[in-house]
Protein backbone atom coordinates (compact mmCIF):
# COMPACT_ATOMS: atom_id res chain seq x y z
CA UNK A 1 0.00 0.00 0.00
CA UNK A 2 1.65 3.20 -1.19
CA UNK A 3 0.81 6.26 0.48
CA UNK A 4 -0.62 9.16 -1.56
CA UNK A 5 1.93 11.95 -2.24
CA UNK A 6 1.56 15.12 -1.02
CA UNK A 7 -0.43 17.78 -2.93
CA UNK A 8 1.59 21.70 -2.55
CA UNK A 9 -1.20 24.09 -1.57
CA UNK A 10 -1.74 26.74 -4.92
CA UNK A 11 -0.08 30.18 -4.40
CA UNK A 12 -3.26 32.32 -3.38
CA UNK A 13 -4.19 35.09 -6.05
CA UNK A 14 -3.50 38.84 -5.51
CA UNK A 15 -7.28 39.17 -4.74
CA UNK A 16 -7.64 36.29 -2.54
CA UNK A 17 -4.59 38.17 -0.37
CA UNK A 18 -6.20 41.49 -0.08
CA UNK A 19 -9.81 39.49 0.73
CA UNK A 20 -7.72 37.91 3.46
CA UNK A 21 -5.62 40.52 4.90
CA UNK A 22 -9.16 43.37 5.25
CA UNK A 23 -10.75 40.63 6.66
CA UNK A 24 -8.42 39.62 9.76
CA UNK A 25 -7.54 43.74 10.15
CA UNK A 26 -11.44 44.09 10.31
CA UNK A 27 -12.46 41.24 12.55
CA UNK A 28 -10.06 42.90 14.94
CA UNK A 29 -11.12 46.55 14.75
CA UNK A 30 -14.90 44.61 15.68
CA UNK A 31 -13.02 42.48 18.54
CA UNK A 32 -11.30 45.71 19.80
CA UNK A 33 -14.22 47.19 19.99
CA UNK A 34 -16.08 44.87 21.67
CA UNK A 35 -18.90 44.12 19.16
CA UNK A 36 -19.64 40.65 19.36
CA UNK A 37 -23.02 38.59 17.56
CA UNK A 38 -24.40 36.72 21.16
CA UNK A 39 -22.48 35.51 24.37
CA UNK A 40 -20.23 32.48 24.06
CA UNK A 41 -21.92 29.09 24.24
CA UNK A 42 -19.35 27.40 26.58
CA UNK A 43 -17.00 29.36 29.77
CA UNK A 44 -13.92 30.14 27.07
CA UNK A 45 -11.39 32.69 27.06
CA UNK A 46 -12.63 35.98 24.84
CA UNK A 47 -9.23 35.67 22.07
CA UNK A 48 -10.56 32.18 21.27
CA UNK A 49 -12.93 34.15 18.88
CA UNK A 50 -9.69 35.32 16.91
CA UNK A 51 -8.51 31.70 16.40
CA UNK A 52 -12.04 31.35 14.12
CA UNK A 53 -11.24 34.94 12.57
CA UNK A 54 -7.67 33.48 11.82
CA UNK A 55 -9.02 30.35 10.14
CA UNK A 56 -11.48 31.84 8.28
CA UNK A 57 -8.88 34.36 6.87
CA UNK A 58 -7.04 31.82 5.84
CA UNK A 59 -9.87 29.93 3.88
CA UNK A 60 -10.06 32.63 2.03
CA UNK A 61 -6.68 33.01 0.67
CA UNK A 62 -7.32 29.05 -0.90
CA UNK A 63 -11.00 30.57 -1.65
CA UNK A 64 -9.60 30.49 -5.49
CA UNK A 65 -6.75 27.87 -5.83
CA UNK A 66 -8.19 25.18 -3.87
CA UNK A 67 -11.99 25.97 -2.77
CA UNK A 68 -12.93 22.80 -1.66
CA UNK A 69 -10.43 22.79 0.95
CA UNK A 70 -11.41 26.40 1.96
CA UNK A 71 -15.16 25.51 2.32
CA UNK A 72 -14.25 22.92 4.99
CA UNK A 73 -11.89 25.52 6.98
CA UNK A 74 -14.75 27.47 6.72
CA UNK A 75 -17.21 25.77 8.16
CA UNK A 76 -15.09 24.31 11.39
CA UNK A 77 -14.18 28.14 11.59
CA UNK A 78 -17.74 29.30 11.40
CA UNK A 79 -18.45 26.77 14.16
CA UNK A 80 -16.01 27.90 16.58
CA UNK A 81 -17.43 31.34 15.79
CA UNK A 82 -20.98 30.76 17.14
CA UNK A 83 -19.65 28.96 19.84
CA UNK A 84 -17.33 31.74 20.97
CA UNK A 85 -19.63 35.01 20.64
CA UNK A 86 -18.84 35.29 17.00
CA UNK A 87 -17.96 38.21 15.08
CA UNK A 88 -20.05 39.62 11.97
CA UNK A 89 -16.71 39.96 9.84
CA UNK A 90 -16.01 36.10 10.45
CA UNK A 91 -19.60 35.78 9.43
CA UNK A 92 -19.02 37.54 5.74
CA UNK A 93 -16.35 36.22 5.03
CA UNK A 94 -17.99 32.23 5.63
CA UNK A 95 -20.16 33.67 2.65
CA UNK A 96 -17.55 35.08 0.39
CA UNK A 97 -16.10 31.03 0.89
CA UNK A 98 -19.31 29.50 0.17
CA UNK A 99 -19.38 31.65 -3.15
CA UNK A 100 -16.17 30.81 -3.85
CA UNK A 101 -16.62 27.18 -3.86
CA UNK A 102 -19.83 27.27 -5.68
CA UNK A 103 -17.92 29.91 -8.46
CA UNK A 104 -14.19 28.46 -8.93
CA UNK A 105 -15.06 25.08 -7.31
CA UNK A 106 -15.16 21.94 -9.63
CA UNK A 107 -18.51 20.44 -11.47
CA UNK A 108 -19.25 18.52 -8.49
CA UNK A 109 -18.89 20.82 -6.04
CA UNK A 110 -20.92 23.58 -7.21
CA UNK A 111 -24.03 21.02 -8.03
CA UNK A 112 -23.46 20.07 -4.28
CA UNK A 113 -23.33 23.04 -2.02
CA UNK A 114 -26.45 24.70 -3.27
CA UNK A 115 -28.26 21.36 -2.45
CA UNK A 116 -26.54 20.99 0.70
CA UNK A 117 -26.98 24.91 1.83
CA UNK A 118 -31.08 24.44 1.09
CA UNK A 119 -30.95 21.38 3.27
CA UNK A 120 -29.09 22.68 6.12
CA UNK A 121 -31.10 25.33 5.43
CA UNK A 122 -34.51 23.23 5.95
CA UNK A 123 -32.79 21.50 9.28
CA UNK A 124 -31.67 24.93 10.79
CA UNK A 125 -35.58 26.00 10.68
CA UNK A 126 -37.42 22.90 11.86
CA UNK A 127 -35.39 21.47 14.24
CA UNK A 128 -35.32 25.15 16.32
CA UNK A 129 -39.17 25.27 16.32
CA UNK A 130 -39.66 21.42 17.34
CA UNK A 131 -37.50 22.30 19.97
CA UNK A 132 -38.17 25.38 21.31
CA UNK A 133 -42.12 26.00 20.20
CA UNK A 134 -41.28 29.72 19.62
CA UNK A 135 -42.15 32.29 16.39
CA UNK A 136 -38.79 33.49 17.13
CA UNK A 137 -36.95 29.70 16.30
CA UNK A 138 -37.77 31.10 12.80
CA UNK A 139 -34.73 33.48 12.43
CA UNK A 140 -32.66 31.05 12.99
CA UNK A 141 -33.35 29.39 10.08
CA UNK A 142 -33.55 32.43 8.33
CA UNK A 143 -29.99 33.48 9.15
CA UNK A 144 -28.30 30.02 7.93
CA UNK A 145 -30.11 30.62 4.46
CA UNK A 146 -28.99 34.06 4.78
CA UNK A 147 -25.38 32.93 5.17
CA UNK A 148 -25.33 29.83 2.54
CA UNK A 149 -28.49 29.56 0.29
CA UNK A 150 -27.73 33.17 -0.56
CA UNK A 151 -24.18 32.98 -1.49
CA UNK A 152 -24.29 29.82 -2.85
CA UNK A 153 -26.94 30.47 -5.80
CA UNK A 154 -25.54 33.76 -6.94
CA UNK A 155 -22.48 31.71 -7.43
CA UNK A 156 -24.42 29.28 -9.08
CA UNK A 157 -25.74 31.97 -11.56
CA UNK A 158 -22.41 33.81 -12.22
CA UNK A 159 -20.80 30.49 -13.22
CA UNK A 160 -23.84 29.57 -15.30
CA UNK A 161 -22.86 33.05 -17.03
CA UNK A 162 -19.26 32.58 -17.60
CA UNK A 163 -19.93 28.98 -19.05
CA UNK A 164 -22.16 30.82 -21.22
CA UNK A 165 -20.10 33.17 -22.37
CA UNK A 166 -16.81 30.62 -22.38
CA UNK A 167 -19.35 28.88 -24.48
CA UNK A 168 -20.07 31.59 -27.18
CA UNK A 169 -16.22 32.53 -27.40
CA UNK A 170 -15.57 29.06 -28.38
CA UNK A 171 -18.47 29.14 -30.65
CA UNK A 172 -17.30 32.19 -32.22
CA UNK A 173 -13.34 30.87 -32.41
CA UNK A 174 -14.70 27.81 -34.20
CA UNK A 175 -16.68 30.38 -36.48
CA UNK A 176 -13.38 31.54 -37.41
CA UNK A 177 -11.86 28.72 -37.52
CA UNK A 178 -14.08 27.53 -40.56
CA UNK A 179 -14.81 30.37 -41.94
CA UNK A 180 -10.89 30.53 -42.51
CA UNK A 181 -10.55 26.69 -43.86
CA UNK A 182 -13.45 28.21 -45.86
CA UNK A 183 -11.46 30.78 -47.13
CA UNK A 184 -8.47 28.97 -47.65
CA UNK A 185 -10.43 26.00 -49.71
CA UNK A 186 -11.65 28.85 -51.88
CA UNK A 187 -8.30 30.37 -52.95
CA UNK A 188 -7.17 26.61 -53.72
CA UNK A 189 -9.81 26.27 -55.58
CA UNK A 190 -9.83 28.95 -57.14
CA UNK A 191 -6.10 28.84 -58.07
CA UNK A 192 -6.74 25.50 -59.62
CA UNK A 193 -9.70 26.77 -61.89
CA UNK A 194 -7.43 29.44 -62.93
CA UNK A 195 -4.68 26.96 -63.05
CA UNK A 196 -7.12 24.57 -65.54
CA UNK A 197 -8.41 27.69 -67.65
CA UNK A 198 -4.18 29.08 -68.64
CA UNK A 199 -3.24 25.61 -69.39
CA UNK A 200 -6.12 24.59 -71.23
CA UNK A 201 -6.16 28.24 -72.95
CA UNK A 202 -2.55 29.02 -73.98
CA UNK A 203 -1.17 24.48 -74.17
CA UNK A 204 -3.06 24.72 -77.61
CA UNK A 205 -1.48 27.76 -78.83
CA UNK A 206 2.00 27.03 -77.30
CA UNK A 207 2.27 23.63 -79.33
CA UNK A 208 1.63 25.18 -82.62
CA UNK A 209 3.77 27.18 -82.41
CA UNK A 210 6.72 24.91 -80.96
CA UNK A 211 5.87 22.12 -83.62
CA UNK A 212 5.54 24.84 -86.60
CA UNK A 213 8.64 26.64 -85.36
CA UNK A 214 10.69 23.20 -85.44
CA UNK A 215 9.61 22.61 -88.88
CA UNK A 216 10.51 25.95 -89.69
CA UNK A 217 13.88 25.58 -88.61
CA UNK A 218 14.10 21.97 -90.01
CA UNK A 219 12.51 22.05 -93.34
CA UNK A 220 15.00 23.89 -96.40
CA UNK A 221 11.76 25.10 -97.89
CA UNK A 222 11.40 28.83 -98.33
CA UNK A 223 7.12 28.24 -98.95
CA UNK A 224 7.25 25.95 -95.95
CA UNK A 225 9.18 28.31 -93.95
CA UNK A 226 6.51 30.85 -94.90
CA UNK A 227 3.48 28.76 -93.80
CA UNK A 228 4.86 27.71 -90.60
CA UNK A 229 5.29 31.78 -89.82
CA UNK A 230 2.17 32.46 -90.76
CA UNK A 231 0.67 29.51 -88.08
CA UNK A 232 3.18 30.64 -85.54
CA UNK A 233 1.67 34.59 -86.22
CA UNK A 234 -1.75 33.60 -86.21
CA UNK A 235 -1.66 31.16 -83.04
CA UNK A 236 0.73 34.38 -81.48
CA UNK A 237 -2.33 36.24 -81.82
CA UNK A 238 -5.09 34.09 -80.30
CA UNK A 239 -2.66 32.84 -77.62
CA UNK A 240 -2.35 36.77 -76.39
CA UNK A 241 -6.63 37.00 -76.88
CA UNK A 242 -6.71 34.21 -74.89
CA UNK A 243 -4.38 35.75 -72.23
CA UNK A 244 -6.52 39.31 -72.58
CA UNK A 245 -10.06 37.13 -71.98
CA UNK A 246 -8.82 34.98 -68.88
CA UNK A 247 -7.24 38.85 -67.38
CA UNK A 248 -10.95 39.76 -68.10
CA UNK A 249 -11.94 37.06 -66.08
CA UNK A 250 -9.71 37.62 -63.00
CA UNK A 251 -10.47 41.61 -63.31
CA UNK A 252 -13.42 43.09 -61.68
CA UNK A 253 -16.58 43.77 -64.45
CA UNK A 254 -16.78 47.55 -62.44
CA UNK A 255 -12.97 47.85 -62.91
CA UNK A 256 -12.73 50.27 -65.87
CA UNK A 257 -11.09 47.98 -68.79
CA UNK A 258 -13.42 44.93 -68.16
CA UNK A 259 -15.64 44.93 -70.53
CA UNK A 260 -18.10 42.25 -71.24
CA UNK A 261 -16.54 40.63 -74.35
CA UNK A 262 -13.40 40.22 -72.04
CA UNK A 263 -15.71 37.76 -69.11
CA UNK A 264 -17.26 35.89 -72.51
CA UNK A 265 -16.86 31.91 -72.20
CA UNK A 266 -16.23 29.70 -75.35
CA UNK A 267 -19.15 27.91 -76.06
CA UNK A 268 -19.53 25.02 -78.28
CA UNK A 269 -20.78 26.88 -80.69
CA UNK A 270 -17.18 27.59 -81.47
CA UNK A 271 -16.04 23.99 -81.91
CA UNK A 272 -16.27 24.73 -85.44
CA UNK A 273 -13.83 27.21 -85.27
CA UNK A 274 -11.66 25.24 -82.86
CA UNK A 275 -11.58 22.57 -85.18
CA UNK A 276 -10.51 24.85 -87.93
CA UNK A 277 -7.56 25.97 -86.51
CA UNK A 278 -6.02 22.54 -85.22
CA UNK A 279 -6.48 21.69 -89.19
CA UNK A 280 -4.12 24.23 -89.77
CA UNK A 281 -2.10 23.72 -86.94
CA UNK A 282 -2.02 19.56 -88.37
CA UNK A 283 -1.77 19.91 -91.38
CA UNK A 284 2.27 19.88 -91.81
CA UNK A 285 1.69 16.37 -89.07
CA UNK A 286 -1.10 14.50 -91.07
CA UNK A 287 -3.89 14.87 -88.77
CA UNK A 288 -7.47 15.57 -89.94
CA UNK A 289 -10.01 16.64 -87.73
CA UNK A 290 -14.14 15.41 -88.10
CA UNK A 291 -16.72 17.16 -86.09
CA UNK A 292 -19.90 14.88 -85.29
CA UNK A 293 -22.38 16.63 -83.90
CA UNK A 294 -25.48 14.61 -82.69
CA UNK A 295 -27.07 17.22 -80.50
CA UNK A 296 -29.16 18.52 -83.47
CA UNK A 297 -30.81 15.33 -83.34
CA UNK A 298 -32.18 16.29 -79.26
CA UNK A 299 -33.97 19.38 -81.40
CA UNK A 300 -37.46 18.94 -83.35
CA UNK A 301 -36.29 22.33 -85.04
CA UNK A 302 -33.16 21.13 -85.97
CA UNK A 303 -30.74 23.67 -83.87
CA UNK A 304 -28.56 22.79 -81.52
CA UNK A 305 -29.63 22.10 -77.90
CA UNK A 306 -28.44 24.79 -75.76
CA UNK A 307 -26.69 23.33 -72.55
CA UNK A 308 -26.20 25.31 -69.46
CA UNK A 309 -22.83 27.30 -69.04
CA UNK A 310 -20.75 25.58 -66.72
CA UNK A 311 -21.43 22.22 -68.81
CA UNK A 312 -20.70 23.80 -72.55
CA UNK A 313 -17.39 25.35 -70.96
CA UNK A 314 -16.48 22.07 -69.43
CA UNK A 315 -17.15 20.36 -72.95
CA UNK A 316 -15.41 22.88 -74.79
CA UNK A 317 -12.20 22.57 -72.90
CA UNK A 318 -12.27 18.86 -72.85
CA UNK A 319 -12.02 19.03 -76.70
CA UNK A 320 -9.65 21.66 -76.85
CA UNK A 321 -7.25 19.75 -74.67
CA UNK A 322 -7.97 16.32 -76.46
CA UNK A 323 -7.02 18.17 -79.90
CA UNK A 324 -3.81 19.85 -78.16
CA UNK A 325 -2.85 16.52 -76.87
CA UNK A 326 -3.11 14.30 -80.48
CA UNK A 327 -1.58 17.47 -82.21
CA UNK A 328 1.47 16.49 -79.94
CA UNK A 329 1.42 12.85 -79.66
CA UNK A 330 -1.35 11.05 -82.62
CA UNK A 331 0.14 9.39 -85.15
CA UNK A 332 -0.94 10.63 -88.88
CA UNK A 333 -4.60 9.97 -89.07
CA UNK A 334 -8.10 11.36 -88.67
CA UNK A 335 -8.91 12.85 -85.03
CA UNK A 336 -12.98 12.75 -84.76
CA UNK A 337 -14.76 14.37 -82.27
CA UNK A 338 -18.39 13.45 -81.13
CA UNK A 339 -20.78 14.74 -79.27
CA UNK A 340 -24.41 13.32 -78.19
CA UNK A 341 -27.07 14.44 -76.25
CA UNK A 342 -30.61 13.81 -75.60
CA UNK A 343 -33.37 15.47 -73.57
CA UNK A 344 -33.19 14.20 -70.07
CA UNK A 345 -30.04 12.67 -70.74
CA UNK A 346 -26.28 13.53 -70.16
CA UNK A 347 -23.84 15.36 -72.58
CA UNK A 348 -20.99 13.14 -74.14
CA UNK A 349 -17.94 14.19 -75.26
CA UNK A 350 -16.05 11.45 -77.05
CA UNK A 351 -12.43 12.67 -78.82
CA UNK A 352 -10.30 9.47 -80.78
CA UNK A 353 -7.05 10.02 -82.41
CA UNK A 354 -4.64 7.64 -83.89
CA UNK A 355 -2.54 6.07 -81.34
CA UNK A 356 1.27 6.06 -81.90
CA UNK A 357 4.80 4.65 -80.88
CA UNK A 358 6.39 8.02 -81.40
CA UNK A 359 9.56 8.25 -79.03
CA UNK A 360 8.45 11.81 -77.95
CA UNK A 361 5.83 14.48 -78.18
CA UNK A 362 6.11 16.53 -81.12
CA UNK A 363 6.24 19.40 -78.63
CA UNK A 364 6.75 20.00 -74.42
CA UNK A 365 3.77 19.39 -72.19
CA UNK A 366 3.44 20.29 -68.39
CA UNK A 367 1.74 16.49 -67.96
CA UNK A 368 -1.48 18.04 -66.15
CA UNK A 369 -3.70 17.87 -69.42
CA UNK A 370 -5.27 14.85 -68.43
CA UNK A 371 -5.62 15.81 -64.67
CA UNK A 372 -7.27 19.28 -65.77
CA UNK A 373 -10.10 17.30 -67.46
CA UNK A 374 -10.57 14.63 -64.80
CA UNK A 375 -10.89 18.02 -62.67
CA UNK A 376 -13.40 19.67 -64.21
CA UNK A 377 -15.41 16.69 -65.21
CA UNK A 378 -15.80 15.67 -61.45
CA UNK A 379 -16.72 19.19 -60.38
CA UNK A 380 -20.09 18.57 -62.39
CA UNK A 381 -20.49 15.41 -61.49
CA UNK A 382 -19.55 13.53 -64.20
CA UNK A 383 -17.54 11.20 -65.69
CA UNK A 384 -14.26 10.59 -67.13
CA UNK A 385 -11.50 8.21 -68.88
CA UNK A 386 -8.98 8.05 -71.12
CA UNK A 387 -6.34 5.55 -73.05
CA UNK A 388 -5.48 3.69 -76.05
CA UNK A 389 -8.46 1.29 -76.94
CA UNK A 390 -8.58 -1.11 -79.92
CA UNK A 391 -10.32 0.80 -83.30
CA UNK A 392 -13.70 0.28 -83.94
CA UNK A 393 -13.15 -0.79 -87.29
CA UNK A 394 -11.24 -4.37 -88.31
CA UNK A 395 -8.22 -3.14 -89.35
CA UNK A 396 -7.82 -0.25 -87.26
CA UNK A 397 -5.12 0.46 -85.05
CA UNK A 398 -5.46 1.76 -81.66
CA UNK A 399 -7.07 4.48 -80.91
CA UNK A 400 -6.59 6.95 -77.87
CA UNK A 401 -10.14 7.67 -77.04
CA UNK A 402 -11.27 10.31 -74.06
CA UNK A 403 -14.78 9.82 -73.11
CA UNK A 404 -16.30 12.30 -70.92
CA UNK A 405 -20.03 11.94 -69.53
CA UNK A 406 -21.54 15.39 -67.80
CA UNK A 407 -24.85 15.46 -66.09
CA UNK A 408 -27.56 18.36 -67.48
CA UNK A 409 -29.74 18.96 -64.56
CA UNK A 410 -33.01 19.77 -65.86
CA UNK A 411 -33.68 23.44 -63.79
CA UNK A 412 -30.38 24.38 -65.41
CA UNK A 413 -31.25 23.63 -69.00
CA UNK A 414 -34.47 25.69 -68.74
CA UNK A 415 -32.56 28.43 -67.07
Amino acid sequence: MTARPFTALPRPHRDDVRIAVCGLLGGLLVWALGLRNNLPLANVPSWVVLVALAVMSGAELLRRGAPRTALVLATAALALDVCTGGLIITILMFTDVVYAAVLYGPPATARRVPVLSILLTVVATVVPVAVLHVPQALLIGIGVGVITVGPAWTGVIIREHRNAARAARLEAEQTALLAEMDRTQAVVAERARMARELHDMVANHLSAIAIHSTAAQTIDDPAATREALGVIRENSVQGLAEMRRLIGLLRDAKEPGATAEAQATPTLDGLDALLAQARTNGASSGLTFTLRDARQDARADGGSARLPAPVELAAYRIVQESLTNALKHAAPGEVEVRLAYGPGGPLTVCVTSPFGDRPGPRAPGSGAGLIGMRERIALLGGHFEAGPEDGGEPGDGKVWRVRATLPVREEEEER
